[in-house]
């Protein structure tokens, strides 16, 4: 008798385990597309962050293993202008991230793209995040109107029934004319109303006394002083390095603002172009033999003339001659600010030619590094023509160039 139960118990582990092998897990099958519970497409700061929650876990290399796929549309409000859609897609090695890959629709036909760059998070097993950039997707920050939709396609697809009208209990169903087997949520596209955004602040954060960046990452800061200037122009500066797609950090000197850029727009275009400015204090004294007041005084007259420039308040600052104390380090953290050093030094200010200027940052280029040069305070020809080769050399050696404000990943302030 007990070998009989025991029999019975042994075929009926074997009839389950047959079971789970032929449909690849235990969970029962989803007949059709996964529903979507919520969306939402928002504007934060220079970045579109898209949310989504399913009705159901998935990942990538799950969502092309069952034949589905999960999209976000995005679509223009100007005529003549193509629409686009974002879809998850799988890891391009086991221990990778998601991607989105960017498609485009032309005719009502998707033309397969390229993965963009994004911040992929995955804050439960059905839900996603994904923050990048209008200009990502072909896109500037104009009103667009999106909408999220969840398939299942061939041979998966069976366009009937419950699984074709399947859809969240207070979302849309599946939309007539779309995919037989896609779920869109919302119902008709929604607007999205993006705005330029201005950049206002920065905070501060981590240690106040900063020499460099993180030795994990390959990231180079080029940062420069005791502008602006005339001599060359500071807008010679500003355009060569977009020209070069190379972001830099202008330390500025307050009294001279006034001066050298009188209606604010150089220093508004810098931040503009994803330049940053800094304090170089008002009229570049050895800060460590004034008084506390006095101090105070050149940090801030030298913030406020920023602002009245550009809209934009510092929260970095660099000591002029390189001078410092515990108490004024203290000061300044006190006011907001990263006293910023520096671990590459060309001594450009000294004259010493353009081929020693560009063999000293290039020769002591290393991961989280920052270099000081200088915009201003002299004829600063040999600098400028330098910035070429510095660049171009550097970028095939795989460095990437970030301000200071990006290298210690602080927070931006936008409007």
């Amino acid at each position: 008798m007990g070998g009989a139960r025991s029999r019975a118990v042994a075929l009926f582990v074997v009839v389950a385990l047959s079971v789970l092998v032929a449909t690849g897990s235990a969970a029962p099958a989803t007949a059709g597309p996964f529903a979507v519970k919520t969306a939402s497409l928002t504007q934060v700061g220079q970045q579109l962050r898209w949310t989504v929650v399913l009705d159901h876990s998935f990942s990538g290399s799950g969502l092309r293993e069952d034949h589905r796929s999960l999209c976000l549309r995005l679509l223009p409000t100007r005529p003549r202008l193509s629409s686009r859609q974002l879809c998850v897609a799988p890891p391009r090695s086991d221990h990778g991230m998601l991607r989105l890959q960017l498609d485009r629709v032309v005719d009502g036909r998707v033309r397969a793209g390229k993965t963009i760059a994004a911040t992929i998070a995955r804050p439960s097993a059905g839900a996603l995040t994904a923050s990048f950039t209008p200009a990502a997707v072909g896109l500037g920050f104009r009103s667009l109107r999106w909408q999220v939709s969840s398939a299942l396609g061939a041979p998966a697809c069976v366009p009937s029934g419950a699984a074709s009208a399947r859809g969240s209990a207070s979302g849309p169903r599946s939309t007539a004319g779309a995919e037989p087997c896609a779920v869109l949520y919302p119902a008709q596209p929604t607007l999205a109303r993006l705005h330029t955004p201005k950049l206002v602040g920065c905070v501060a954060r981590g240690q106040s006394l900063v020499f460099n960046g993180s030795p994990k990452r390959r990231e180079i800061a080029l940062a420069f002083d005791d502008g602006p200037w005339n001599d060359p122009p500071t807008i010679d500066f500003v355009n060569l390095l977009a020209r070069y797609h190379a972001p830099a950090t202008f330390f500025e000197i307050g009294d001279q603002i006034s001066t050298y850029d009188r209606t604010g727009s150089v220093e508004r275009k810098m931040l503009a172009d994803g330049d940053m400015i800094g304090d170089h204090t008002w009229t570049h004294p050895d800060m460590v033999g004034l008084s506390p007041s006095q101090q105070r005084s050149q940090l801030e007259l030298t913030a406020a003339a920023i602002r009245r420039a550009t809209g934009f308040t510092p929260c970095l600052w660099r000591p002029p001659y390189g001078d410092i104390s515990d108490q004024l380090d203290s000061l300044a953290r006190s006011l907001g600010f990263l006293t910023i050093y520096w671990d590459i030094d060309p001594r450009d200010w000294s004259l010493p030619g353009v081929a020693e200027i560009e063999s000293n940052v290039i020769d002591n280029a290393h991961n989280g590094a920052i270099a000081e040069m200088h915009f201003g305070g002299g004829p600063r020809q040999e600098t400028l023509a330098a910035l070429p080769d510095i660049i171009t050399t550097l970028r095939h050696r795989g460095y990437k160039f970030v301000t200071v404000a990006q290298m210690l990943g602080l927070r931006m302030i936008y409007r």
